[in-house]
Order: C-alpha cells, then sequence, then structure tokens
C-alpha cells in the first residue's frame, strides 16, 4: 500500500478475537470442503464455533494468507479457499496441520506481518516502529501519524481496537491486568516470546531466536528478496536486518543473528545465496531470485 492511497483495510474482521490454536486448520478444512461456507447463515453451526468467532476465523484465514477470496461462477468475491502454502501447510496432507512445529508459527507471523491489508497494523508494527520499548498510547500515536500519511481515515477507537488484539497475538493473558473470560484463551503466536509486557511497558525481543529455523528465515528472505531486488544481484547485510519489512525487522533479529543465518544459507541453497564482504561493506549475492528459492527451504525443513 503506497503513500497517499485511501484504500482502507477491513478493520475489526477480526470481531476483537486473536486466532486460538485449531482456528486456522478449521477454517481451511471448512473451505476445502465448502468454499462459500463462510456466507452461509448456519457457518458457525459447521465450524462449531460462535456466530462472531466463525466472522473471525474467516479473517485470520485471509490475513495470515492461508486462505485467499476468489470470484465464483457467479462473481460471488465472499468464496474462500486454501493459498499454496495454506494447503501446503494444513491440507490433508499438510506439513504441520496441527502446528505442532513452533517454525510454522513463525512462518504464519511472517505472513501475517507482511500482509499489507488485513495485517496492517501488525505489518506497520514490526516494519516501522523502531523503539524497542513503548506504552500502548505511543503505539496508538505512532498508528495514527502512518495511517494519516497513507491517506487511511478511520477513528482512534478503531486503532485502539486494533492495537490491543495485536498485543493480545502475542502476549500471553496471565501477563495482562483485567483480561476477561474471551481473552484467556491465548494466540498461538503468543509462544514465540516476541512481546514483553512489564509495568504497562511493552517490549521487543531484539536478538536470536532459536526456534527459528534457518529455513523459514530463509523462505522469507526469498520473499523479501523477491520484492525488492530485480536488476541487481546484490542486496546488503544492513538491508536484510533492518529495511522495513525485511526479515530482520520482522522476526525481531540483531545482526550476528541474520549473519548467522546468511551462512547457514549457504550451504542450505548450494550457495546460491552467498556472503561477500568488500571493502568493509557485507552484501549478500544472489545467484538467482525465484519464488521457488523459499518453496525448496521448506519442502526441505518439513521433509
Amino acid at each position: 500500500m503506497q503513500a497517499g492511497t485511501s484504500s482502507r483495510p477491513p478493520f475489526g474482521g477480526h470481531e476483537k478475537f486473536v486466532f486460538r490454536q485449531g482456528w486456522l486448520k478449521k477454517g481451511l478444512d471448512a473451505a476445502l470442503e465448502d468454499p462459500s461456507v463462510f456466507v452461509q447463515q448456519d457457518a458457525f453451526v459447521r465450524l462449531g464455533v460462535g456466530k462472531n468467532m466463525a466472522a473471525s476465523i474467516r479473517y485470520w484465514g485471509l490475513a495470515t494468507c492461508l486462505l485467499e477470496d476468489y470470484a465464483g461462477d457467479k462473481g460471488n468475491m465472499r468464496l474462500v479457499r486454501p493459498t499454496k502454502l495454506g494447503q501446503a501447510l494444513l491440507g490433508p496432507q499438510g506439513w504441520d496441520p496441527y502446528l505442532e512445529d513452533t517454525g510454522s508459527l513463525w512462518l504464519i507471523h511472517w505472513q501475517l506481518a507482511t500482509n499489507t491489508g488485513r495485517g496492517l497494523v501488525w505489518h506497520l508494527t514490526f516494519s516501522r516502529y523502531f523503539d524497542v520499548e513503548f506504552s500502548k498510547t505511543r503505539l496508538i500515536e505512532f498508528l495514527e501519524r502512518q495511517f494519516e500519511h497513507l491517506g487511511i481515515q478511520t477513528t482512534r477507537a478503531m486503532i485502539e481496537r486494533e492495537v490491543e488484539v495485536f498485543l493480545r497475538t502475542y502476549t500471553p493473558a496471565q501477563s495482562r491486568k483485567g483480561a476477561n473470560l474471551e481473552e484467556t484463551l491465548d494466540c498461538p503466536l503468543v509462544d514465540l516470546n516476541l512481546l514483553k509486557l512489564s509495568d504497562e511497558m511493552y517490549r521487543f525481543d531484539i536478538g536470536a531466536k532459536p526456534s527459528l529455523p534457518a529455513a523459514v528465515f530463509g523462505y522469507a528472505l526469498s520473499e523479501y528478496l523477491h520484492t525488492k531486488v530485480t536488476s541487481r544481484r546484490t542486496v546488503t547485510v544492513d538491508e536484510c536486518v533492518y529495511q522495513p519489512g525485511s526479515p530482520g525487522q520482522i522476526f525481531k533479529l540483531d545482526e550476528n543473528s541474520v549473519m548467522a543465518y546468511l551462512e547457514t544459507l549457504e550451504t542450505l541453497t548450494n550457495g546460491n545465496l552467498q556472503l561477500q564482504e568488500t571493502a568493509g561493506l557485507r552484501q549478500v549475492y544472489i545467484r538467482e531470485i525465484s519464488e521457488e528459492a523459499g518453496w525448496k527451504l521448506l519442502r526441505g525443513y518439513y521433509g
């Protein structure tokens, strides 16, 4: 989404719920069985959840890019189907249908935080908010400025609701004062420990991420480079760490951690990606940039 556009993301579609364990799989299975499931009156009955939760499941499936809208024969854009990644990860023969591998949670976090539509608040906060420690109010004020810059008109109350859901995506209920009964079931992404809450202040955990597999980092890097690098064959290490939308920012890694991943990827990609240092400038040389490179890493990881 470019600055100056007035296209408004579908705020509030999550119905103020974070996604829960099993929701993404439940939504994908339902969409496979009936692409129109979410426009049916009995969608919540089929999914075995409350009415608002059914709408939330649809939202999160789309926000994590595991589901996608499509037009059917009658041009109904409310139909949904699994994306290539959704099918590969959660489908009937999926790599990790019940998200038992923490690497899958990192993959879903990447999908959500790089989605500039339904995941816009997640994207802006991870990509462009550079304070390590912040209060809820400061984050709200930052997003107000970002939305104004992007030409997105909304209310402060709506931003406050989005921020509340964003924070609950990554912080456990037990750390939040006054969490009500509906908020006591944590989002699976809490397990990534990306955000810490103490005395009403939030803090990004920046540094090494032992549970983030090199293959998932490599998939993310491949996607990032595919959008950033067209005519050139090199990218600086700093770009991979500090640029908005880079794996370094989305995963909140430090320089040393990114360097370690890049060294590992030299081997995993059979030299398709190489670290180079010239006159003190550290660069990554990419022999070939393609979407398939990232998929090859994931297939090798899940094997």
